[in-house]
């Protein structure tokens, strides 16, 4: 068979296995949409320490690196770029004012125009975030050419970031009465224009890797808790 199977990339197949069911969970229409976020932070658990793992096997050549490169950003616009926009779709059929359009209940012009301008903002974020790993997939293959060991920075947002922007705006929900959909579309155009940019971030280490390991794990118990006690409006 093409491709690598060892336990370098297992991790990888693991987010990009997560991806794709929370993206068939948030679109079905049978379980609750914000199921999906739950998948989104298990990639984000993956994708913390796929990295680490791979560099583990000190003998990879030149196929396995640069084919670890490609698998994981594939899975990674499955992962913190489908999936996101898909968790924004599902929070579309519980908006009620958007809802009436979908079941065909309005024929309010501005109803539409609203929902055009959240479908531009899910297309927009989607492709900074294609943008964003094209760009990380050439200049690390460039970077590897000339340089030993792991980048001390990334330009421009992680795409990874998203398994913890997402969560944290659906916890808000929770804190209020008012319907957080636009929010969470406003949080998606700004993340992916962040994607882009030229701002610099410095690499986590182990240590920042396990604090946002740890953040996400409070995050994912809130989320849990308030799904098991609430219902979502």
């Amino acid at each position: 068979m093409i491709g690598v199977y060892d336990y370098t990339v297992i991790l990888t197949y693991l987010s990009g296995v997560s991806a794709g069911l929370g993206i068939l969970a948030s679109l079905g229409g049978g379980g609750h949409p914000y199921i999906g976020v739950f998948f989104l932070m298990v990639c984000g658990l993956c994708d913390a320490f796929d990295g680490k793992v791979a560099r583990k096997k000190k003998n990879r050549s030149s196929y396995e690196k640069k084919f670890g490169i490609e698998i994981d950003s594939l899975c990674d616009i499955l992962a913190f770029g489908v999936l996101p926009a898909c968790i924004g779709t599902a929070m579309i059929r519980l908006c009620p004012f958007l809802k009436e359009i979908l079941i065909g209940e309005t024929e309010n012009r501005r109803d539409f125009l609203n929902m055009l301008v959240l479908y531009a903002c899910m297309l927009i974020y989607l492709i900074a975030g294609v943008i964003r790993l094209a760009h990380f997939n050439v200049t690390e293959n460039m970077r590897q050419d000339t340089e030993e060991g792991v980048r001390k920075s990334y330009t421009g947002l992680p795409i990874t970031s998203a398994s913890l922007i997402f969560p944290t705006v659906l916890l808000l929900q929770y804190v209020t009465d008012q319907d957080i959909t636009l929010l969470y579309f406003v949080v998606m155009l700004l993340t992916g224009f962040l994607f882009i940019s030229k701002v610099k971030i410095p690499k986590p280490g182990l240590r920042g890797i396990i604090i946002m390991v740890g953040f996400g794990a409070i995050e994912f118990l809130l989320l849990l808790y308030e799904l098991s006690t609430r219902q979502v409006p």
